[in-house]
């Protein structure tokens, strides 16, 4: 079944809502190694994703990602604002001109996201930062769509896969970002941007049926 704006709306306020309710599990584990500011700062943004809600243009899916990229950009402080806002203006993008979206459109928008993330960051597979657990994550839900998986399976198995590529960061050294100043000290923390990202499909597994 076809994805369309009022499921796009709900994934991204799942979302918004997620980020809010783990402010201090993020920022806990961002202050081991990091600046501790991660929860903080994403809490705040989508906060304002949130109460400027019913104010986005729904023009169309692209529009309504678009305008909620500008927000997260503008409003979340530190590199996490521009960062996770390119991967919000990069999906909205791909999305154009699309009144409804198969899963083909997702994996397509997830991985214009991962490029778009990796551009604004320097950032690759390897060097503990959240595409270490986004695109294993993507990996599977493009495997599940061909498998004609359910959005509700979809979302299961990726959530399992996010976890686990989360967990996986900890032996990591990490390269990117205030942890890498830590040097060897990265060596065993969880990066907090990875977890961010299994946590967030573990909601929407949990919300989708």
């Amino acid at each position: 079944m076809a994805a369309t704006l009022p499921d796009v709306e709900r994934v991204v306020r799942v979302m918004a809502e997620s980020v809010v309710a783990n402010e201090k599990y993020f920022g806990d584990l961002d202050a081991v190694v990091g600046d501790g500011d991660f929860g903080y700062s994403m809490a705040r943004g989508f906060e304002i994703v949130l109460s400027d809600w019913d104010g986005f243009d729904r023009t169309d899916i692209s529009t309504f990602l678009k305008k909620v990229a500008v927000v997260i950009t503008s409003r979340i402080g530190g590199t996490s604002g521009p960062i996770w806002g390119t991967g919000f203006l990069r999906a909205g993008t791909t999305a154009a001109g699309a009144a409804s979206l198969d899963a083909d459109q997702v994996v397509a928008m997830l991985r214009a996201a991962i490029e778009g993330i990796k551009a604004r960051g320097g950032a690759e597979l390897g060097e503990k930062t959240l595409l270490d657990a986004l695109v294993p994550a993507t990996d599977t839900i493009e495997a599940q769509a061909k498998e004609g998986s359910s959005a509700g399976d979809t979302l299961r198995a990726a959530a399992v896969t996010a976890r686990s590529a989360a967990e996986a960061t900890r032996p990591m050294l990490a390269k990117r970002g205030r942890a890498a100043y830590t040097g060897e000290r990265s060596i065993g923390t969880l990066d907090a941007g990875a977890v961010a990202v299994a946590v967030l499909l573990e909601a929407l597994a949990d919300q989708w049926t």
